[in-house]
């Protein structure tokens, strides 16, 4: 991979990264505490309660891209980024484009979803 497209996967994550935070820091700010005795029934209350699962999950995947995108930037610096983890190829520009934080290359990603489909 050449230093023009290593600098343009740095700048792509280091934007969706700061997207991500900047969502975090919304979705932090609208965060209150909801008693439930403000609503006035319990299809109020059961819809708030699932509107806060979402949230939290929501949360939980962003936080989980944020790592891997980190991870991504860490390897950008190290050298080390468009390799694939297991084989140790190069995992592919247009791989890349579609998923700038991708650890494998099409190859052992295909092989790793054969195996956990065929283990649950």
């Amino acid at each position: 991979m050449n230093k023009r497209d290593l600098a343009r996967f740095k700048k792509l994550l280091t934007q969706q990264s700061e997207d991500i935070a900047g969502n975090v820091r919304k979705v932090l700010a609208g965060d209150i505490y909801v008693d439930p005795d403000d609503f006035p029934d319990e299809m109020d209350t059961a819809s708030s309660e699932v509107s806060m699962q979402f949230t939290g999950r929501l949360r939980e995947r962003e936080q989980g891209l944020l790592s891997k995108i980190e991870a991504a930037l860490e390897k950008i610096e190290e050298g080390t980024y468009g390799a694939c983890r297991v084989c140790g190829e190069d995992i592919g520009v247009k791989r890349l484009r579609a998923r700038p934080v991708a650890e494998l290359c099409i190859e052992c990603k295909s092989e790793q979803e054969k195996l956990e489909s065929r283990t649950g």
